[in-house]
């Protein structure tokens, strides 16, 4: 959402600002309110909200990995949630370029069943002080269709709210910053 208008990427397109009652490229948004946007569809009508999937776009379609552009919206207070996944899990990520690594608690680690104590144990400087983990390779961190695989990982012991999507999944791609819109385009 852009004010009263919705910013949105169909099929792989540059993201566009649509007002209400207006149509791009097929889809006719029907009406817009706070962070939520209704649009229309070959006749079908479905609400959007803000930051409740990823957008991703340029995919090649191959068995090679799927898409290679990744575009959020922020969520609020300048920070920038998606959904995502981890090895095939769900988890909800906040982009954090402060972050080395992708970072998640003991808690997420055993929820998504990864054998983190045979990681490497590290020391860790966090904003709340040092505290010790475990430096881990994710097989694969998903957003949308874009993958990136052996994504090297913290686990602290302290609890988070979600995991830290850090430079070690950002680095592998250029990212673009304007106003709320974050775009992540794959390095190759």
């Amino acid at each position: 959402m852009l004010g009263s208008k919705a910013l949105l990427v169909i099929n792989g397109a540059a993201p566009k600002t649509v007002a209400a009652g207006e149509t791009h490229l097929g889809v006719k948004v029907i009406s817009t309110s706070g962070d939520e946007a209704v649009i229309e569809l070959s006749g079908k009508r479905q609400t959007l909200r803000v930051g409740e999937s990823p957008v991703s776009q340029g995919g090649n379609g191959g068995a090679s990995g799927g898409g290679s552009r990744i575009v959020l919206t922020e969520s609020g207070g300048g920070h920038f949630m998606t959904a995502g996944q981890v090895n095939g899990r769900a988890v909800q990520f906040m982009v954090d370029t402060g972050a080395t690594f992708v970072s998640m608690s003991v808690a997420d680690a055993e929820r998504m069943g990864l054998n983190y104590k045979s990681g490497r144990p590290v020391r860790m400087s966090t904003a709340n002080g040092e505290s010790a983990g475990y430096h881990i390779k994710l097989s694969s961190v998903r957003i949308g269709d874009v993958a990136v695989y052996e994504v090297d990982a913290v686990v602290s012991p302290q609890a988070m709210p979600f995991l830290l999507l850090g430079n070690s999944f950002l680095s592998r791609f250029q990212m673009k910053r304007e106003n709320n819109v974050m775009t992540l385009d794959k390095r190759y």
